[in-house]
């Protein structure tokens, strides 16, 4: 599962790595996202580029899989069938956050590829309106087979998309699940793990101490 990470990065750097035409709300950068906050999200309108902002978790929860999707079975499911084909999304990101345990102790760690490098995640999202009709835009992020680092982790990672797959990811298009499914690998280059400070536990810490390495002794935590 994939329930926590990072955007430690300014506007100009987003809108040069991912080729942004319009921004559509007053960006700052995020340190320690977690479900059911909202985040940054790119979207493609009109042949357009546009970076705005989701809810984490798709509302209403029809399934269990509504912060992370699995690729393998997300055509199977109603909940994500349409959307796979019609309402694709990239999620920037440039940190994943896991808990490293040794024996009866854990500690924080934040999963990095090269110096923070930004990098794009696969995602679905969905638009509804409520009774009020207020509306609602949310997104998920969708899974694949975790490589050598995150195994140590989880058995799913965040499928990263290169740059040839992110343009064909949200490419309206390209349809179908034989289409579509190639584009999502387990990404196998290299990843550095670092030691980070125990307070990304908590929802409401989003501050750049987050994404700094730590010492690791003053990292480790209790397993209750």
């Amino acid at each position: 599962m994939c329930r926590r990470f990072s955007l430690s990065a300014g506007l100009e750097e987003v809108n040069q790595r991912f080729g942004i035409h319009r921004v559509m709300y007053y960006y700052k950068s995020r340190y320690n996202i977690s479900p059911t906050q909202t985040m940054p999200v790119i979207v493609q309108e009109q042949g357009e580029r546009v970076l705005d902002e989701y809810r984490w978790g798709l509302v209403p929860y029809w399934g269990k899989d509504a912060v992370n999707a699995d690729i393998t079975t997300v055509d199977q499911n109603p909940t994500y069938r349409k959307a796979i084909d019609t309402r694709r999304c990239v999620i920037p990101c440039n940190g994943l956050y896991y808990w490293r345990t040794v024996g009866k102790r854990s500690y924080a760690v934040r999963t990095v590829i090269g110096e923070n490098e930004i990098f794009g995640m696969a995602g679905l999202y969905e638009t509804w309106r409520d009774a009020r009709g207020n509306e609602m835009r949310t997104c998920t992020v969708l899974m694949t087979d975790a490589n050598e680092a995150i195994s140590e982790f989880e058995t799913r990672m965040p499928a990263i998309l290169s740059e040839e797959n992110m343009g064909k990811w949200l490419d309206p298009e390209i349809q179908g699940r034989h289409a579509v499914h190639p584009l999502l690998h387990t990404y196998r280059g290299q990843m550095r793990i670092y030691p980070v400070t125990p307070l990304v536990a908590d929802d409401s810490h989003d501050h750049q101490q987050c994404i700094e390495e730590m010492d690791l002794k003053l990292a480790w935590v209790k397993n209750l």
